[in-house]
C-alpha cells in the first residue's frame, strides 16, 4: 500500500513538472495562448516598487549631450550634419550601448537601439525622438524621448523584465527643418516618402552644400544616391510611442503630470516671394512706391486674420521666417520672402487657411502693384489620431503609478506624426517650465522626467507583453 502511494506521488509531481516545462517551450506556449486567448507567464509581472529611474544620471546625460553644441550655454543648437552633430550622435550610440543595446544605423543616420525580446520574430514595440537642436534653443525638446527611453530601458532591465517582443529606442535624423528645410526627415523617410527621397538628390542647404555631400561628410550615405533603403514596410512596429515635453503651458498650469496625446495637428508650409522695384528711400515718393516689403507685412497680417477667422482655437499661423532685399535701412525691398507655418487638426480647415492666404496674396500684388514671384506649399501633412489601445495603456500605467493625466493634443509636430503611418501611434506628454521650448529658458523639473520615464518603461513592458493590440 505505501509503496503504491509513492509510486502514485511520483507519477503526479513528474506530470506537474513535465507541464510547467511545457510554458517554458516558447513555441508551445505561443500555441497554448492563440487558442486560448490567454497569456501565459506574463513577461512584466514585476512590482510597480521595482521601477526605480535614475533621474539624476539622466539629467547629467541631458547636461552632457547639451555641451555638443554650436552656441555657448544655456543655448543648444545642433543642426543636421555639422561636427556638434556628429559628436552627439556619438554620445547617443554610446549611452545605447552602455544600456546594452545593439545599435544600427541607417542611409540617413536614423539611429536604432534594440533590445531583442523572447519571441524576436514578433513585431517590436519602438519609442524614440531627436537630438538635432535649432539655434540658440534648449537642451530637453526631443533629447528627453531619446535619453529618456534609454533610461526607460535601464529601468526594465533593473526590474528584471524581459520583453516577449523586442523593444527599439529611435533617434531620428533632423526632427528639426533648421539645414534642409524639411521638418522630420529621418521618420518620413521610413514611413517611406519616395517624394523626398527624389527630392533629397537635389536639395542643398544656404552655403549650397548638397544633402547627400552633408551626409556622407558625416559617415552616411556611402551606398550611392538610393535613400530607399531606409524604407521601413508598415508592420515593422507593432506600436509607437514617444515621450516628450508638452512644449505649452497646460500641465504646469492645471498641475497635471501626464499628458496623454489623442492627435498631433498637422503642418503646412509654405514659401512666399514678392518683387517691386526697389528704389532710394528718399527720392521716389510713397505714391509711386511698389514696396515689396509692405506687400510681405500686409500678408504677414493677412495671415493672422484667416486663421482667427477659422472660428477654431486649434488653427495657428506662423509667419516665421521675413526675409527683405537688399536689407538696406535707405533702399526700398525690392524682394521679399516669407515662409509661413499653418497647423491644425482638422487638415479641411487648415487647407481652406492656406487658399485663403494664396488669395490674399494675389489681391495684395494687385493693390500693391508688385509681382508674386513665387507662392509654394512645401509640405501639407495630413494630421495623426493615437490609437486608441496605445491610449488605453498609458491610461492605465498613469493610474497604477498613481500619477494625474489628462487627455490632450499636441498642437507641434513631432516624429510620431510620421510614425503613425508605420504602426499604432502615441504620445507621452511631462509639463515644462511656462511651457518654453525651442528658447535656452527650456526647463523639465527632474521628478517630472522621473515621472515620465516611469510611464513610458510600464507602458513599454505592456506592449511588448501583449500578442496583439487590446482596444
Amino acid at each position: 500500500m505505501v509503496h503504491s502511494v509513492l509510486l502514485f506521488l511520483l507519477l503526479t509531481l513528474t506530470a506537474v513538472s513535465a507541464q510547467q516545462h511545457q510554458y517554458d517551450d516558447p513555441s508551445i506556449t505561443a500555441t497554448m495562448e492563440k487558442f486560448s486567448g490567454y497569456t501565459i507567464n506574463e513577461p512584466h509581472s514585476f512590482q510597480l516598487t521595482s521601477l526605480s529611474v535614475d533621474a539624476q544620471a539622466l539629467q547629467n546625460q541631458i547636461d552632457e549631450l547639451a555641451a555638443f553644441s554650436d552656441s555657448p550655454a544655456p543655448s543648444v543648437t545642433r543642426v543636421l550634419f555639422t561636427d556638434k552633430d556628429v559628436l552627439g550622435r556619438k554620445y547617443v550610440k554610446t549611452q545605447m550601448e552602455l544600456a546594452g543595446l545593439s545599435v544600427r544605423e541607417d542611409a540617413v543616420g536614423n539611429i536604432f537601439g534594440r533590445w531583442e525580446g523572447l519571441e524576436p520574430e514578433l513585431a517590436a514595440v519602438a519609442t524614440g525622438s531627436h537630438v538635432d537642436a535649432i539655434p540658440y534653443s534648449g537642451k530637453y525638446d526631443g533629447v528627453l524621448g531619446v535619453l529618456g527611453a534609454i533610461e526607460a530601458i535601464r529601468v526594465l532591465k533593473r526590474a528584471g523584465f524581459k520583453p516577449r517582443r523586442s523593444l527599439e529606442v529611435i533617434s531620428f535624423t533632423s526632427e528639426e527643418p533648421t539645414r534642409f528645410g524639411i521638418g522630420c526627415l529621418g521618420s518620413r523617410l521610413l514611413a517611406g516618402s519616395e517624394d523626398l527621397a527624389n527630392a533629397l538628390k537635389t536639395t542643398t542647404d544656404i552655403q549650397n552644400i548638397s544633402f547627400l555631400d552633408a551626409a556622407r561628410s558625416a559617415g552616411y550615405g556611402k551606398n550611392g544616391d538610393d535613400l530607399s533603403s531606409v524604407f521601413l514596410k508598415k508592420g515593422t512596429y507593432s506600436a509607437f510611442i514617444e515621450l516628450h515635453i508638452e512644449q505649452g503651458p497646460i500641465l504646469e498650469d492645471e498641475g497635471i503630470s501626464i499628458g496623454i496625446v489623442t492627435a498631433i495637428a498637422a503642418p503646412a508650409s509654405l514659401k512666399v516671394e514678392f518683387e517691386g522695384n526697389g528704389g532710394h528711400a528718399g527720392a521716389v515718393l510713397m505714391p509711386n512706391r511698389n514696396d515689396a516689403g509692405l506687400a510681405a507685412s500686409e500678408l504677414a497680417l493677412a495671415v493672422e486674420r484667416h486663421v482667427l477667422e477659422s472660428g477654431s482655437i486649434d488653427t495657428v499661423g506662423t509667419v516665421g521666417i521675413l526675409e527683405l532685399h537688399p536689407g538696406a535701412i535707405n533702399s526700398i525691398p525690392s524682394k521679399s520672402h516669407l515662409e509661413i507655418d499653418t497647423r491644425d487638426i482638422d487638415e479641411e480647415r487648415r487647407n481652406k487657411v492656406v487658399e485663403k492666404i494664396h488669395q490674399s496674396a494675389i489681391k495684395i500684388t494687385k493693390t500693391r502693384g508688385v509681382k508674386l514671384s513665387d507662392f509654394r506649399v512645401i509640405n501639407q501633412d495630413p494630421p495623426a489620431l493615437s490609437d486608441e489601445a496605445v491610449i488605453k495603456a498609458v491610461e492605465i500605467t498613469t493610474k497604477e503609478l498613481n500619477l494625474t493625466s489628462k487627455l490632450m493634443i499636441s498642437r507641434a509636430y513631432h516624429d510620431s506624426l510620421f510614425m503613425a503611418r508605420l504602426s499604432p501611434m502615441g504620445m507621452i506628454f511631462i509639463p515644462c517650465y511656462k511651457g518654453y521650448s525651442h528658447k535656452p529658458e527650456e526647463f523639465a523639473s527632474i521628478q517630472d522626467m522621473s515621472n515620465g520615464v516611469q510611464v513610458l518603461a510600464l507602458t513599454l513592458a505592456k506592449l511588448s507583453s501583449q500578442l496583439h493590440l487590446q482596444k
